[in-house]
């Protein structure tokens, strides 16, 4: 899809920029002297206008992609990340190599902010990140709309596909933003995407297979080797292992918990290292973060959170504590090492004990067909003459369904036409004026100052802040839209301060089509499909590590790179170790009495709040597996909370069916 409106406004400015103007371009603001595989074909593309795709490993240089590229277009370059500390690390690498590039993000005072879409307005700004997330933001789509863009860029673009294994439900929305800005150019990065994903990407933005951009997967200097070892066995090798490195290394668990004490016991051996995961506090995570670039640390303990915002090339080893997530999960925590091109180990300490809670997570964020009925109805009964506008959190909390699976959900009611998606707008505005208000008026023609007026007189005064009755201006006939822009602008100008929240999302929703029989059961297999797609993708990974063939081919082939060598030569299996993983110990579950009281205490605690226990609430919480309702009624103080974690979904419910404690 070609968007006239802008492409010609730039092909004959970029119809002139050869391969020799890209080198002397590339040597003048980066310092190269040639480019690496691949991006010289992909900038070549699309400084012809032709939206591409392009699939690198991990540290091969896609950034660069549009980097370079953004300097040869007239307008905006408009970066979607999912990680605010990777935009960070990129916009600080451009402002060092004096491009000017800026992020819009949550964690910026007013007078940032304002700076940014000023320098963005005057042009001086070449490079804007954000999160996917910020297209949600009221005030920056008003912002946006203002200011042509050149070419949209979507890093970690597998998050694009349901069949990706980072899928994030807002990631899909993205075509309907690029059609909206009017957008001629898009650039989707990635450096994990197996066949199916290739071709799901590149279809949502109507990419040409010809422009898909794929270099070689694998990597020589990277050796992978998998250890069947009991977890009695880890710890003792993992000192060993890490001792015997020289240099800097990443240790991935699967839960915050493990990060903290895996992090104590390198300690207490003598090691530098420090834990890392999402329940610390920013400026914790910041501190280890820096330290570990720093080299004040040799090891970081962390879950998922850590590793894609890091850009740190001369990492030496990466070692899973635990079976990692999925196959797409391990290869991008492994390309974080040896990003120098020097030899770099890579080890898993493998063994099938987490296997149930890598599966539990799954099946933890598998929605109930009573939920998403909860969902449906919640709908017939809210929108008026066909809107519905939703909190996500309070829907979340209603329908007992995790705000992933939620967004998933809304996502799916929009393909199949159910509901469309309008935007998103901020409930609550409060304003506090920083000058007199007849001051302020005095600053506008009598036109504006007559619109002011009425947002003034509209606005509910307690001493110093003032709410905002958009509600009440708007039933008087006021463009929503019209009232925002004023305020943004006020806010923009230094005349006032502006604080928004509570995100309320908009729907048109198409009641015919929300009626139609079996709409919840054809949701609920859809979940249901995806859980077991789920399953076997953790199933594949099992097979992986257990391969008696080249791991490093096996890999590459995963990622439809044909050309790997069939031996790497430098693996675990090439040099003939194969693993056969087992579980540590036999796993004994509690007692059928204890089980049955355990499950009754639960069913009279819910039926106290006028609940009850459906058979997933049992089995959740039995494995410990939370969704919104374990907070709203406490579940997770009462006896038996948890009392089969570590035991696989499928046992505990073959149990539980046994003891006619659930019905099928």
């Amino acid at each position: 899809m070609i968007f006239l409106g802008h492409f010609i406004e730039y092909t004959e400015t970029i119809s002139m920029v050869h391969e020799q103007q890209l080198l002397q371009s590339l040597s003048q603001h980066f310092g190269f002297a040639t480019f690496r595989t691949g991006q010289a074909q992909t900038i070549t593309q699309l400084l012809a206008g032709q939206s591409s795709l392009a699939i690198f490993p991990t540290g091969s240089g896609k950034s660069l992609c549009y980097q370079l590229t953004a300097l040869h277009l007239p307008n905006l370059t408009l970066v979607v990340s999912p990680l605010l500390a990777l935009m960070q690390d990129q916009i600080d690498f451009l402002q060092k190599k004096g491009i000017a590039a800026a992020s819009l993000d949550s964690t910026q005072s007013k007078a940032q902010s304002q700076a940014i879409m000023q320098g963005i307005r005057s042009g001086d700004i070449k490079i804007l990140m954000v999160s996917v997330e910020r297209f949600k933001n009221e005030r920056f789509r008003e912002f946006i709309k203002q200011i042509p863009v050149s070419m949209m860029v979507v890093d970690e673009a597998h998050c694009i596909s349901e069949w990706g294994h980072n899928f994030r439900p807002d990631y899909l929305k993205l075509p309907e933003y690029r059609k909206a800005l009017n957008i001629p150019l898009v650039l989707l990065l990635t450096a994990t995407a197996t066949k199916k994903v290739k071709k799901d990407m590149a279809e949502k933005f109507h990419i040409e297979a010809q422009h898909i951009v794929q270099t070689g997967f694998y990597r020589a200097n990277l050796d992978i080797n998998v250890l069947a070892l009991s977890n009695d066995e880890k710890l003792t090798h993992l000192v060993h292992s890490v001792n015997a490195q020289i240099g800097a290394g990443i240790v991935y668990v699967t839960l915050q918990q493990q990060a903290e004490q895996v992090a104590k016991q390198l300690q207490a051996s003598g090691i530098k290292a420090a834990a890392y995961h999402a329940g610390l506090g920013d400026d914790v995570r910041q501190q280890v973060q820096q330290a570990f670039m720093q080299n004040q640390l040799q090891v970081v303990v962390a879950t998922i959170a850590f590793g894609m915002g890091v850009d740190k090339s001369d990492i030496r080893f990466v070692i899973h504590f635990d079976l990692p997530k999925s196959i797409e999960n391990y290869s991008q925590e492994i390309g974080r090492a040896g990003r120098d091109g020097q030899s770099s180990q890579c080890t898993v300490l493998a063994n099938l004990d987490g296997i149930a809670t890598v599966e539990n997570f799954v099946y933890g964020d598998t929605p109930e067909l009573s939920g998403v009925e909860t969902v449906i109805k919640t709908i017939q009964s809210e929108h008026q003459s066909g809107r519905w506008d939703m909190q996500e959190l309070a829907l979340s909390k209603a329908s007992n369904i995790r705000v992933l699976a939620l967004k998933t959900l809304l996502v799916q009611l929009e393909i199949r036409g159910v509901l469309t998606s309008q935007y998103a707008y901020y409930a609550d505005f409060r304003v506090k004026l920083l000058y007199a208000e007849q001051k302020i008026l005095a600053k506008f023609d009598q036109q504006r100052q007559q619109f002011l007026q009425l947002v003034f007189s509209a606005t509910q005064f307690k001493k110093v802040w003032g709410t905002v009755d958009i509600a009440s201006l708007v039933s008087q006939g006021v463009d929503r839209e019209r009232v925002v822009s004023a305020l943004d602008y006020l806010s923009e100008q230094g005349l006032v301060e502006l604080e928004s929240k509570r995100v309320m999302q908009v729907y048109d929703v198409n009641i015919e089509r929300l009626e139609q029989a079996n709409l919840a059961e054809q949701l609920y297999t859809y979940f249901k499909s995806k859980e077991q797609s789920e399953l076997k993708r953790i199933a594949a990974m099992i097979r992986f590590f257990e391969l008696d063939r080249c791991l490093s081919a096996n890999l590459a082939h995963y990622f439809d790179d044909t050309d790997a060598p069939e031996m790497c030569g430098h693996c675990s299996v090439c040099k003939g170790r194969v693993a056969q993983l087992v579980a540590s110990q036999q796993r004994v579950l509690p007692s059928d009495e204890q089980l049955r009281t355990n499950v009754f205490g639960l069913q009279k605690h819910l039926h106290n709040a006028s609940e009850s226990a459906s058979a997933d609430t049992v089995l959740r919480f039995l494995t410990g597996v939370t969704t919104p309702m374990f907070s709203k009624y406490k579940l997770k103080q009462l006896p038996g909370f948890a009392c089969c974690e570590g035991h696989r979904y499928a046992v505990v419910t073959d149990k539980i069916k046994q003891l006619g404690l659930v019905r099928d």
